[in-house]
This record gives C-alpha cells, structure tokens and sequence, in this order.
C-alpha cells in the first residue's frame, strides 16, 4: 500500500471525525478509508485511533503520528505549488476575500477578464467588512483597504483610496455648512463601525490650504453619530436621504459627488489615507495562481487609476 495514500486517509479521518465525512473529502468509499487506516495501524504496530460508536479519538502515538504527517503533506503541497509556480500555469480553486462594497464596484466587473486570461484557475470569491484570518478560514489572497499594520502577512499595496467629507445638499441647506473640522461636533453624522478612530475624526492640513496660522495641523474632532453602521453602502444612502455627514472613499461617493448629489466638505482638510492592498500568508513559493491575481490587479488599478 501506498504511504503516501494511507498517510492522506489518516489525516482526513481525524481533520473530519469519522470515516463517513473523510471518504466523502477525498471521494472514496468508506470501506476503502477504514482498510487505509488498519493497514497504517498494522505498518506501524501501533494503535492510532481510539473507535466507538460514537466518536473516534486520537491515542498518544496516534497525535505524535498525525502532527507529523501535516507537516508531511504540508511540504508535498508546498513543492506543488512551487513547481506550479515556475512552471508559470496558474490552475486550481483560488479563494478571494474582499470588502463588500469594493468588491461590487470594483472587483466584481474583473472577474471574467481574469478567468479569460486564466481559465485553468476557478474563483471562490467572499465578500466581507471583517478582517478574515487568511491562514484559519483558507484564503488565498484577501483585498484589505486600512492604514495596514504590520504583520506576519505580505502585502502588494494596489491603489491609494482617498476619504471624502461630504453631505447632501439639502441636509447642508437645512444644518448650515461646516467651515472647520470642530464644526462637526453640532452636526450629524453618519459613522462607520469599521474605522479604527471609532467617533473621533482626524483632520490634518498643510500649506495655505489651512487655516491661517495653522500651516501645519492635525486637528481631531469628537463626533456624535446620529447613525452607526458597518455598511459603507448604508452611510452613502443615509447621507443621500438628508441625514448627516459621512466620511467615505471616492471609490463609493465618486459619482454622487460628480452628479452633484453629495457635496465634498473642507477639502482642505485631508483624513485618513487608506491603502488598497492584496495580503497573502507568505512570500515563499506562492502558488501561480496567486501571483496571477495579484498581477493581474496590480495593472489594472495602475492603468486605471480610479481613486
């Protein structure tokens, strides 16, 4: 019998729990599983699993035994994909984490221009606001836009996302139009959930653009919003339904402020800058299909330029 195969069928058993689920992973018959794992047991003269009715369990060799064929399998993977990536074919399922506006607006029209340059490659693509854990949820690339910290992930910085302040003309028309970043503390605003600065709003200005006697300023502001929310999509209609103030990318308000339908505020004073980036787990041996995507963004928000 193969090592390799019973290696494989050991460590889907105990990542699965039963021998029913790790036959259907690997998409063998149950029987076969269950003589893979006897016959290891019978190799070895060593019992690996504890069985009941049940539940299985791990016994003491039985753990030092699965530990080292993950790394074992792990190592095989990774000379695949190294192979994978000389040889220059990106192929495999490829899954995407993005922000859900960002991926919408953006991403989404990509897609298929993606898959026509790489056919052999099928996309899983999720779209969430929360940072999702590469590693534990089985990412291969996510799209994160923040001022990135640092961390065991590498990242290729795509584009720079500006914020812009702004308000409906009519809420501006009802509340009067803010001259001063202090000026938000008395009016309404519109918060995302997501921002690190929570309700304090950070403003700096440079040069003439400030204010006079100010020609090099940070100034902060403690908001109180009239509405939270952890959609960037919900901030925009609120602030198109006359509620308040928002701070929000261009990417999401870029048409409402070129249609007139939002009003950018204080543009002399800059927020927060975000950088769109993609993160993966590491920089040795990325699989093909990873580098593909990367560098098929990496053009296309180059060429483009749209933030």
């Amino acid at each position: 019998m193969d090592r390799f195969q019973e290696m494989q069928a050991f460590g889907a058993v105990v990542d699965a729990g039963s021998f029913v689920k790790a036959a259907e992973l690997l998409g063998q018959p149950k029987a076969a599983m269950s003589r893979h794992v006897a016959e290891l047991e019978t190799r070895l003269g060593v019992r690996l699993l504890h069985r009941t009715t049940r539940r299985l369990s791990l016994t003491a060799e039985g753990q030092v035994f699965h530990d080292r064929c993950k790394e074992l399998l792990a190592a095989v993977q990774e000379a695949e994909a190294e192979i994978t990536s000389h040889s220059g074919a990106a192929s495999g399922l490829l899954r995407v984490n993005a922000p859900v506006t960002f991926g919408n607006l953006h991403l989404a029209p990509l897609w298929g221009a993606f898959r026509q340059q790489h056919p052999q490659v099928t996309l899983d693509i999720t779209l969430s606001d929360r940072v999702v854990d590469l590693v534990d949820e089985g990412f291969d690339v996510a799209i994160r836009i923040a001022t990135l910290a640092s961390s065991t992930l590498v990242s290729k910085r795509l584009a720079t996302a500006r914020m812009a302040l702004c308000a409906s003309p009519a809420y501006l028309q009802a509340h009067g139009t803010p001259a001063h970043p202090a000026d938000l503390a008395a009016h309404a605003v519109i918060a995302y959930s997501y921002w690190s600065m929570r309700d304090e709003w950070v403003f700096s200005t440079q040069g003439p653009a400030g204010t006079p006697g100010q020609a090099d300023s940070t100034v902060r502001v403690k908001t109180t919003p009239c509405i939270r929310t952890n959609s960037g999509d919900t901030c925009r209609a609120a602030a198109l339904a006359h509620q308040g103030i928002i701070l929000q990318p261009t990417f999401l308000v870029g048409d409402d402020l070129a249609a007139g339908r939002l009003v950018e505020l204080m543009p002399e004073y800059r927020s927060i800058e975000l950088g769109i980036y993609a993160v993966y787990p590491t920089r040795k041996h990325v699989p093909a299909k990873v580098r593909a995507l990367i560098d098929f963004l990496a053009a296309h928000f180059t060429q483009s330029a749209p933030f």
